[in-house]
């Protein structure tokens, strides 16, 4: 067989075959449908501890716009995890990333514990088909998931509650899955490279899971308590000074992706916030405390958390391009 045979031998969408394949087998799982029973419970319990809030504030203001978006942004009263209020939009925040993770632990290393790696990487398709495959089959199983999770919320909100979403509303209801499916992509690429640098699963499971739950429950904390030592807040400083200070904490908070997702998603589901940053000069901080109430449009909305949107896509490429760079790298043996 000729060079170019062999070349034409290789289909060009190798990466479609392992993605399907790879997909078939996340949905016939038992960890798919048990992700998607503490997903669904994740998002639905503050819902229906919230029900009858959402019920009567949709009485109060019927008529009024993003009633329907209550539904992800409502949570019960005095009732607080991690003094965080307890919503729709926070569980999914807060659980989605262990989709990612448990989707990705164990993508190569369980290949190489189970020996089936170099007959994988031995089949006529690229090698970076493998990585690429798996990469696509996890993030359309966890889409699948999400997806589930907001048709039902939505049913609920109709059947339930008798709340009608506008088109505005839904609108704005895709665009916040997009960015949830985004925000999946980080640490589904993550959970990637650990599975690729790490060798065991157990292992790659506990480090995933372990820095998910630094970032998560504990990143804000530890960066305040960093911030507040490089450049800590004084009361007595100029009001000049003490908004840059300001504003450079609100700077590195962005560096978390946790952070990212909660603004954008809280921009796009509550169209009354009109800015996710504090003002940097005197003058915006004039205009944002005479500034009068209303709701932002679609299209203001998202020029509000574009850069977040941005930044949560590169996070993803860069972690996804370390995994891709060393998979390839790899010495693979039978």
């Amino acid at each position: 067989m000729t060079a170019q045979q062999a070349t034409q031998s290789v289909p060009r969408n190798g990466w479609a075959v392992v993605a399907a394949k790879e997909f078939a087998d996340h949905l016939l799982s038992v960890r798919f449908f048990v992700l998607l029973l503490v997903l669904g419970l994740a998002a639905g319990i503050p819902l229906y501890l919230a029900a009858e809030r959402i019920r009567s504030l949709a009485s109060d203001v019927s008529g009024a716009q993003a009633v329907f978006l209550a539904l992800f942004i409502v949570g019960p009263q005095d009732v607080s995890i991690f003094g965080l209020s307890v919503s729709v939009q926070g569980f999914i925040g807060l659980a989605a990333p262990l989709l990612g993770i448990a989707f990705a632990f164990d993508a190569v290393n369980g290949e190489r514990a189970q020996g089936t790696l170099p007959r994988l990487v031995s089949q006529p398709i690229h090698r970076d088909d493998v990585i690429n495959g798996k990469f696509v089959a996890s993030l359309a199983a966890i889409s699948l998931v999400l997806l589930a999770v907001v048709l039902l919320i939505s049913g609920f909100g109709l059947l339930r509650l008798g709340i009608v979403p506008e088109w505005a509303e839904v609108l704005r209801l895709i665009l916040w899955f997009v960015v949830t499916v985004a925000y999946v992509a980080v640490w589904l690429a993550f959970g990637l490279l650990i599975s690729v640098v790490v060798h065991r699963a157990a292992t790659s499971a506990l480090v995933g899971f372990g820095i998910w739950m630094l970032i998560a429950l504990f990143g804000r904390f530890l960066l305040n308590l960093v911030l507040a030592a490089i450049s800590p807040v004084d009361s007595s400083a100029p009001v000049q000074q003490a908004l840059s200070t300001f504003q450079f904490h609100s700077f590195a908070l962005r560096l978390l992706p946790t952070t990212l997702y909660s603004e954008a998603s809280s921009v796009l589901l509550n169209p009354s916030l009109t800015q996710t940053s504090v003002p940097a000069t005197l003058g915006q901080l004039s205009q944002a405390q005479q500034q009068i109430p209303t709701l932002l449009s679609l299209d203001q909305s998202l020029l509000l958390v574009w850069p977040h949107i941005v930044a949560l896509v590169a996070l993803s490429v860069i972690c996804f391009a370390l995994a891709y760079i060393r998979f390839m790298r790899e010495e693979v043996r039978a």
